[in-house]
């Protein structure tokens, strides 16, 4: 009976000794002490759940060190400095790309952050034209270091500042569309969208007179004198482009209603710029360039602009899809016929300025992204109509979406020598980058 009770708690400790020797495995026996009372209260009891919460917070501390920065690894052989085989994969592929990724994602925010920083900048020089403003300390001129191109500003009058947010980039043209408001011509896209302050003479006569008189400022008094002196073929007064004194202004004004009506409205309009000596115009013999060009579009009333065999300031802007089927006519023959509406009219340089087109309409649809050989043919034929009848051309309704399909539009056009652009974003037809091809467009 000695032996059994001796041999019963030799047996428990036994079984209650061999957890303790599996968990201090590998313990240096100087700390052995140290952690068995790690595991135990003052009362002695084991702290069994303390130990099960452990791992778990361990786990949910390298789960979140994880996420936060992935490039590190969370297995204990990858931290350690002499890696196993089988940490290689983490320090060879894992960190560096995680490290990669980081680095293009701070490049790629520094780079949104900067093209808006520039945005707000160029929002700001573009509302900071406006007469009466020095563009520069060092000019009083408005156009002052601003190198005209030839882009032509499509509804200029939807532009945050008519007229002067195309000059600021650069625009040898812009365009007008003009309605019947009693005696007054409105400027507007269609009949409702007209305010009472946007006039003709209010958005661009007036503005392009002002500028025209800082630039000229010996012609600012209309005298008898004046008169005689604009008529002289050495008067030749700058334009709107202080870089290219002798660049034209190109003055789009397009018919929407009543082309009979508003007609003699226009003249009136012109008078300003007319007496000065500011308007391109046709002296019967030559034709005369001047800094402000004007030219009718849409319903203008091209008998109207042909009327006048002596004196003419106001240009057609000619059917380019029609030139083609049109013979050219002979060089004493285009000045000083008048047409009537049942002849054929013939559009020369001495009669119009433009030869214009819808591109969507004359040209197509572009499936593919570029223009087929067929289209191309055609561009090239309707090119070689105007240029032959000493005529700028122009297409409207080219492409603006995608960004790469318009750029090569744009590319293709000047390639094959359109005259004027026709666009809608003034920023991107100043840049020169479209010009050039890449992977992205």
């Amino acid at each position: 009976m000695a032996i059994q009770g001796s041999t019963s708690p030799q047996s428990s400790l036994d079984t209650a000794a061999t957890p303790a020797g599996s968990v201090l495995q590998g313990i240096p026996e100087e700390e052995e002490g140290v952690y068995l009372l790690n595991d135990y209260d003052q009362e002695g009891h084991a702290q069994e759940s303390t130990a099960r919460e452990k791992p778990r917070t361990s786990r949910k501390k390298t789960s979140l060190r994880s996420r936060l920065f992935p490039w590190r690894c969370g297995h204990r052989k990858c931290e350690s400095r002499l890696w196993p085989k089988s940490a290689l994969f983490c320090g060879a592929v894992k960190r560096p790309f995680w490290i990669l990724v980081a680095i293009l994602g701070l490049v790629s925010l520094f780079s949104f952050a900067w093209d808006s920083i520039l945005s707000v900048l160029a929002e700001s020089r573009d509302a900071g034209i406006f007469p009466g403003q020095r563009p520069s300390l060092f000019s009083d001129w408005l156009t002052h270091g601003i190198i005209p191109i030839a882009c032509h500003s499509h509804n200029d009058y939807w532009r945050r500042v008519p007229l002067f947010s195309a000059l600021a980039v650069g625009c040898t043209s812009v365009e007008a569309d003009i309605w019947l408001d009693g005696d007054e011509l409105r400027v507007g896209h269609t009949m409702r969208t007209v305010l009472p302050n946007q006039s003709l003479r209010s958005l661009y006569i007036d503005p392009i007179l002002d500028i025209l008189e800082q630039h000229n400022p010996a012609s600012n008094v209309s005298t008898s004198e004046t008169q005689s002196s604009i008529e002289t073929d050495d008067f030749a007064p700058v334009g709107i482009f202080v870089t290219e004194p002798n660049q034209t202004l190109i003055l789009l004004i397009d018919f929407k209603a009543s082309p009979e009506l508003l007609w003699p409205l226009l003249i009136e309009n012109l008078q300003p710029l007319r007496q000065k000596g500011y308007l391109t115009h046709f002296n019967g013999t030559t034709l005369v360039q001047r800094p402000i060009t004007v030219v009718a579009t849409g319903s203008a009333p091209f008998n109207r602009i042909q009327a006048s065999t002596t004196y003419r300031d106001i240009f057609y802007d000619a059917p380019l899809d029609k030139l083609i089927l049109e013979p050219e006519p002979e060089p004493e023959f285009q000045s000083t016929t008048n047409y009537t509406s049942d002849a054929e009219p013939s559009y020369t340089k001495y009669n119009s300025y433009y030869a214009s087109v819808d591109f969507h309409a004359t040209i197509g649809s572009l499936p593919l992204g570029r223009l087929s050989q067929d289209q191309l043919a055609k561009i090239r034929a309707q090119i070689a109509a105007g240029h032959d009848r000493g005529l700028k051309v122009r297409y409207w309704g080219t492409p603006g979406w995608p960004v790469g399909l318009r750029n090569y539009v744009w590319r293709v056009l000047v390639r094959e020598g359109v005259d004027m652009l026709n666009v809608d974003d003034l920023r991107a037809a100043s840049r020169v980058d479209w010009r050039a091809k890449g992977w992205w467009g």
